[in-house]
């Protein structure tokens, strides 16, 4: 509950000394702990959009959002934490005036966001967002622009995560799979996902020189997950040579790097599985 000392003016002081307070505590913790500035900075809304990739926008109206579901912001990032705590005083005068306007009950107007899944970044409003935070505030109002995104904005809260996004994004836009494939076809590296969209583009080189026919990347993505992963992955699992958490794609790199360093080829077979099986184990 925020207290009350029956001056608007040194309320809205004490507020601002608060949130201050907290972000510089928030900010020591997370260097002390090793954590990255992921807990001490607000999200970048263009970090976000390059990496899960921009298709479209359209305007939704105003709504009433929840505070929490506020975690970025398209160009104060460096100006406030996750929290949409202050990093500095250096509008100080603005923040102090908006906490007493809400305070003493003046209309705030909207704040402007854009919505990315369950997520919003701030596009004009920032100093609302803290005030409103800092006076235990839960719900605000916003008139809100979706923007549609390629890949599906889930697990983005750090900058790892966001990373991970980018390269897949590049991967799906060289090979585009579907379905079955697009969800299999994932690894927890982000190095890996180049090395995958190598990989298909190689075979599919190979295979279109030995037809004598052109592939289209959908066909190529299609075929080199039917022909090449699923019977090599299947392989992978009978000859037990899948690690404990490693994930299917990432272990078919793995196998399919040994293999070539063990035969020097690019086929598929029980016996090239058992060799490299044996590789592995001698290594």
């Amino acid at each position: 509950m925020v207290s009350s000392s029956g001056s608007s003016r040194v309320d809205a002081e004490s507020d601002f000394m608060r949130a201050r307070r907290h972000q510089v505590l928030s900010s020591l913790a997370a260097r002390l702990t090793g954590d990255t500035e992921d807990v001490v900075q607000a999200m970048s809304f263009d970090e976000v959009v390059d990496a899960l990739g921009r298709r479209a926008e359209h305007y939704v109206g105003t709504k009433v959002i929840p505070l929490d579901a506020i975690v970025g912001s398209v160009d104060k990032v460096r100006d406030f934490d996750r929290r949409f705590r202050p990093t500095s005083a250096v509008s100080r005068q603005r923040w102090e005036r908006l906490a007493r306007a809400s305070r003493t009950g003046e209309v705030i107007p909207p704040i402007d966001v854009y919505q990315i899944g369950d997520y919003y970044f701030v596009r004009d409003g920032h100093h609302r967002v803290s005030v409103a935070r800092s006076l235990g505030v839960t719900l605000i109002e916003a008139r809100i622009t979706a923007i549609d995104t390629l890949l599906t904005p889930v697990g983005i809260d750090s900058r790892s995560a966001l990373e991970l996004k980018f390269w897949r994004r590049l991967m799906l836009q060289r090979v585009p799979f579907v379905g079955e494939a697009r969800a299999a076809v994932a690894v927890d590296d982000p190095a890996d996902y180049g090395e995958i969209a190598e990989a298909v583009e190689a075979w599919a080189a190979r295979t279109m020189h030995a037809e004598g026919a052109y592939m289209d990347p959908g066909t190529m993505a299609a075929r080199w997950y039917a022909e090449e992963f699923s019977p090599v992955v299947a392989m992978i699992e009978e000859a037990g040579v899948r690690g404990k958490d490693e994930r299917p794609a990432a272990a078919f790199l793995r196998v399919a790097c040994e293999r070539y360093r063990l035969i020097r080829e690019h086929e598929w077979n029980a016996e090239v599985m058992q060799a490299v099986k044996k590789g592995s184990k001698k290594r």
